[in-house]
């Protein structure tokens, strides 16, 4: 169970603040990948998408994190979450040329660690 806690704080951590940085200074934020925000509306966008969906992630992992119950659900969660992302970034590499995408690269490695590591904290759960 230590694991999974310390895998979800790490989460917590990561997912409140990048979702506090895209809703803060989202320009910034997506400039990092190349994106460029030319109107409000991709701004508010952003902000929404990338801000909210992260925090609300990072909440519900705050909940697991405070009732036990939800702690598989939490790492199910992150499995799939993480997995779909490697998965989609990866077909996004091979159908935009990704050679020389240091930043999707970079992505596509930590989400692939993410999901190997809430694989590791739920087969521990399942042990136990």
């Amino acid at each position: 169970m230590l694991r999974a806690r310390v895998i979800l704080v790490i989460q917590i951590l990561a997912l409140a603040g990048l979702g506090l940085a895209y809703f803060i200074r989202p320009h910034e934020m997506s400039n990092l990948s190349g994106m460029l925000l030319l109107a409000p509306a991709a701004a508010t966008d952003v902000r929404a998408y990338y801000g909210g969906l992260q925090l609300g992630l990072a909440a519900f992992l705050g909940m697991a994190l405070a009732r036990p119950g939800l702690t598989r659900a939490a790492l199910t969660l992150l499995v799939l979450l993480y997995s779909a992302l490697a998965l989609s970034r990866i077909g996004g590499l091979w159908l935009d040329g990704g050679a020389l995408q240091t930043f999707n690269l970079y992505a596509l490695l930590l989400e692939v660690v993410f999901a190997g590591l809430a694989c590791w904290a739920l087969r521990g759960l399942n042990r136990e």
